[in-house]
């Protein structure tokens, strides 16, 4: 599946968890399956928790969440000592 298509199933709604972006057709929010993924939970694992999901969602999240990183630029301190 093409770039374009994953992100497709990206959606936000104003009137779903404030419009923070889910995964289309599902009140599952993008924020939540990053959580989820984060804390080391394989895809199968997943899918038994939430079996409503497809791979290509998962995988749809993780692009959304890497090209919201790709644009962003932090300052971070450097320690000389």
């Amino acid at each position: 599946m093409d770039e374009r298509a994953l992100l497709e199933r990206i959606t936000a709604n104003p009137d779903i968890y404030g419009g923070k972006p889910i995964v289309g057709g599902h009140r599952m929010a993008v924020e939540h399956v990053l959580q989820v993924l984060a804390t080391g939970i394989s895809f199968e694992d997943f899918f038994r928790h939430y079996p409503w999901l497809e791979r290509e969602d998962l995988q749809a999240c993780l692009l959304y969440a890497a090209r919201l990183v790709g644009r962003e630029r932090v300052d971070i301190a450097v320690s000389t000592k």
